[in-house]
């Protein structure tokens, strides 16, 4: 059989992109309306504050309002879906799966497990205050402390352009919110929190899959080692706050009737399909295109989010707020043209380093340590 003409062979690699693209939207942007939908506050009710919640205060409400619960339950799907995809590698491949020493994983894993779950923790629980206009933005800060906990650990050099970076995101996040009509300070604070765990959870997660030794270049084996943890990190929270008042909730330990039961573990099941398919879809796109095009895509990810959000949910955004976002973008977009540049100039110095240094976002946990790495796993995922 003879070669395709140039132009097929770029229109098909064009389609598979925006496939993979559309795909990555389909996950990413559900699990984050999916999350509001699920605790949507409705009508006459007040979001229970920490305080209210702990000492068993339980409105009646048609939401569920349980988010550490819901992260649980998430974090035991993942876990299972992760575990079924290694044992299907496994037969597809017949090669061994890793499994890390219990010292390599207590001393290893625990720290990022730990950031990762009170980061997600921290983020669901948000839901219930904030709107997603103002979460999305509010996380978006995240490369903020990703900047900064790259400096710390010298994943980064001071440089000034970093610095305006810093002052556009920054600069945009306080006009996003400056006189916001739906801003919620109990909420901003949570995803804040968050934002400040996630930095964190990144830098980690970058240095743990930088540790060629550990084998977690793949993303599947890095989930099904990092939930384990994650739930019994973010268990004790779960246990001060959700414990007595999920306990007393008709809609789970004290229900009367199993079809309602049923109902709502389902519901609250289907978050951990759309978490494990985000993560599966960011890795896809990332191992069959590049991370330059997974960032991109989070840019126009984050702009359809809020008209979404503004159209679907009816979120209230001024000039100003629009004003703010773009800016926050504008540093953001710097940041990933400057990584790119960078990457290039390691990739032309250095052949055989893998080019995992970026603070990107969502772009840390799908980099591979080399590029041998990225077409073997690229090779077992094709079935």
């Amino acid at each position: 059989m003879g070669r395709r003409p140039p132009g097929v062979a770029l229109l098909g690699k064009a389609a598979l992109t925006l496939g993979l693209v559309l795909l990555y939207y389909c996950f990413s942007i559900g699990i984050t309306f999916y999350n509001k939908w699920l605790m949507k506050v409705t009508r006459g009710w007040a979001a229970p504050s920490p305080r209210r919640t702990a000492q068993g205060g339980c409105p009646a409400t048609e939401s569920f309002h349980f988010p550490l619960f819901m992260t649980l339950l998430h974090l035991l799907v993942i876990f299972l879906l992760s575990a079924l995809t290694r044992a299907l590698m496994h037969c597809c491949t017949k090669r061994s799966r890793v499994v890390l020493t219990w010292a390599d994983y207590l001393r290893r894993v625990a720290p990022t497990a730990l950031s990762t779950a009170l980061d997600i923790g921290l983020s669901n629980w948000s839901f219930l205050y904030i709107t997603v206009s103002l979460y999305t933005m509010t996380k978006s800060s995240a490369i903020l402390f990703i900047l900064l906990f790259s400096l710390i650990f010298k994943l980064e050099e001071l440089r000034m352009v970093l610095v305006l970076v810093v002052l556009l995101i920054a600069g945009g996040l306080f006009m996003f919110t400056y006189e916001s009509t739906q801003f919620n300070m109990e909420g901003f604070a949570l995803v804040l929190g968050a934002s400040f765990l996630g930095g964190i959870r990144w830098t980690l997660t970058q240095m743990l899959m930088q540790k060629a030794e550990l084998g977690l270049q793949n993303p599947i084996d890095t989930m099904f080692h990092l939930q384990p943890l994650m739930f019994l990190g973010l268990f004790p929270l779960f246990a001060v706050f959700e414990g007595l008042p999920l306990s007393t909730s008709e809609k789970l330990f004290r229900f009367h009737e199993a079809g309602l039961l049923l109902s709502v573990v389902g519901k609250l099941s289907l978050g951990g399909f759309l978490a494990f398919g985000l993560g599966f879809s960011e890795f896809l796109l990332v191992s069959r295109t590049s991370s330059l095009t997974l960032s991109i895509a989070g840019i126009f990810k984050e702009i359809c989010t809020l008209l979404l959000a503004t159209h679907l949910l009816g979120d209230h955004l001024n000039l100003l707020n629009w004003v703010g976002f773009a800016v926050c973008l504008s540093g953001i977009s710097l940041h990933i043209t400057l990584k790119a540049f960078s990457s290039k100039g390691e990739k032309e110095s250095k052949l055989h380093k893998g080019n995992s240094s970026s603070p990107d976002l969502e772009l840390l946990l799908w980099r591979s340590e080399a590029e041998e790495e990225e077409e073997e796993v690229g090779t077992e995922l094709r079935h």
